[in-house]
């Protein structure tokens, strides 16, 4: 542990946020956990799916809070947190765009959709998300819709053939939703 950090699972985030700690606990209250950790681990990837829609990522107070609920070591929680991609440690913007750099999205052009993208949130190297928390902005290994590269997911919704125009379209549309609700 670095000099700069505070006890495991200080950082709060648990208690900032009441309602979904206790939405959490009614989920996990619903599961048939046991004594018995290694009977308990078969809930882990549901529990912290659900931990991360509600808290938005798993910061280590949230991992510390499954690993406690499900009688596990906070080690045998961060491991899967840190192997599946699904997961982040890291807050994430209210629209998380996806931008798939397989061979065929590739091929077709979602590296310039993906710059253009990148300019238009005015991130600089190596940020992911805007400061206004709004996007944030990640290429993907693959998103299994080929036949519709290039590819980009906007949350859970699909957007098949998208130029760069078309990319940016999208998100002045959101700012448009956003600023309209302000």
């Amino acid at each position: 542990m670095s000099e700069n950090r505070g006890p495991i699972g200080s950082d709060g985030l648990v208690d900032e946020m009441p309602e979904a700690r206790a939405e959490l606990d009614m989920f996990m209250d619903g599961l048939e956990i046991t004594d018995d950790a290694n009977k308990n681990r078969g809930f882990m990837i549901p529990s912290l799916r659900k931990a991360q829609d509600l808290f938005g990522y798993l910061a280590e107070s949230v991992q510390l809070y499954v690993a406690n609920k499900l009688k596990l070591h906070l080690a045998d929680v961060y491991g899967v947190v840190s192997f599946y991609s699904y997961f982040t440690v890291v807050p994430q913007g209210k629209y998380k765009i996806s931008v798939c750099a397989g061979t065929a999205c590739h091929v077709r052009g979602s590296a310039v959709v993906f710059s253009k993208l990148f300019e238009k949130l005015a991130l600089e190297d190596g940020e992911e998300t805007t400061e206004d928390m709004l996007f944030t902005l990640e290429k993907v290994s693959c998103v299994g819709a080929c036949g519709l590269a290039p590819v980009l997911l906007i949350n859970e919704d699909v957007h098949g053939q998208v130029t760069p125009e078309a990319a940016i379209a999208l998100v002045n549309d959101i700012l448009k939703k956003e600023n309209a609700n302000a």
